[in-house]
């Protein structure tokens, strides 16, 4: 099914979701970004990328430990919410272009690697770790490139990691202090 007769959105975000995603995946077709947007993807799998990093930190960072174990923590709590509403909304991911990388399930919204990646871009931010930033926002638009997520499906992702992380911000400073 194609998102054109998807029932889950109203026509308008549908025909331009289409759109934008039929654009950025013919940027794809350069070799250099496929390689970049394959590698994202592979790095941002189940917030692989992210928990690395917060556990980097946690490990190197010794007076900060408990802030980058709960940004961490907030980051998979994320990753955890997003997940199961993917399974109760179960939206397509677009099938009118090829997918430059495989996926571990055929539904779309939200997209688990940008609220895991929003979630960590706030939490570590936070923290300092101002690079968190761009690569967040270079995750979340390798998705639409890849042609597996409509940017709705990332805008979305993105706003459960930002709503996790911002809740928790203050148990993240009070981590810090401690």
């Amino acid at each position: 099914m194609d998102d054109h007769h998807d029932p889950r959105l109203p026509p308008g975000p549908r025909s331009l979701d289409h759109r934008i995603v039929t654009a950025l995946r013919a940027r794809g077709a350069d070799p250099r970004v496929a390689g970049a947007v394959r590698a994202l993807s592979r790095a941002g799998e189940h917030g692989a990328l992210w928990f690395a990093a917060g556990l980097t930190a946690a490990a190197v960072d010794r007076r900060r430990r408990r802030a980058w174990l709960r940004g961490t923590a907030l980051t998979a709590g994320a990753h955890a919410a997003s997940s199961g509403l993917k399974r109760v909304v179960r939206r397509p991911r677009p099938s009118h272009v090829e997918p430059l990388v495989g996926t571990r399930c055929r539904h779309s919204f939200p997209s688990s690697h940008a609220a895991s990646s929003a979630a960590a871009a706030l939490a570590f931010g936070a923290l300092g770790a101002r690079v968190a930033v761009p690569v967040a926002a270079a995750v979340c638009l390798s998705r639409v490139v890849a042609g597996v997520h409509y940017p709705s499906d990332v805008a979305g992702g993105a706003a459960i990691g930002a709503l996790t992380a911002g809740l928790g911000l203050r148990w993240i400073r009070e981590g810090a202090q401690d």
